[in-house]
């Protein structure tokens, strides 16, 4: 896909870390965070009067569902409704695919992934 006819932003605008030793790790953010960016959200989609939108792992779900969804169940093409209805699909975030702990789940997941790759395609064209 060309970059220059994609958009991408965060469902959250700002993330809280954890400090461990000298790494910061992420924190997910909490429910009443994920409300409080949505409206940021639906403006942007309301304002680049998008044709796809692609939740990319359990917070942007969450974001544009308006509640919480079981990704692995919700990998299809759907409407988010609070969005005016737009188009979209819903698929794992890319960082999941690495914390995966045994080389044979992360295969599968990347399979998964793939596919989830190649439906969005067809949906954008």
């Amino acid at each position: 896909m060309d970059r220059r006819r994609a958009y991408i932003t965060n469902a959250v605008r700002r993330f809280k870390f954890v400090q461990r030793g000298k790494r910061r790790l992420r924190q997910s953010p909490m429910v009443g965070e994920i409300k409080h960016y949505r409206r940021w959200l639906e403006k942007e989609v309301e304002f680049l009067h998008l044709k796809l939108v692609v939740a990319l792992g359990a917070s942007a779900v969450q974001a544009l569902e308006g509640k919480a969804v079981t990704i692995t169940r919700s990998r299809t093409p759907r409407k988010f409704i609070g969005l005016d209805e737009h188009s979209g699909q819903v698929t794992v975030h890319p960082s999941y695919l690495l914390r995966l702990p045994s080389d044979e789940d992360r295969e599968r997941a990347y399979k998964a992934f793939l596919l989830d790759l190649k439906r969005i395609r067809a949906l954008a064209h």
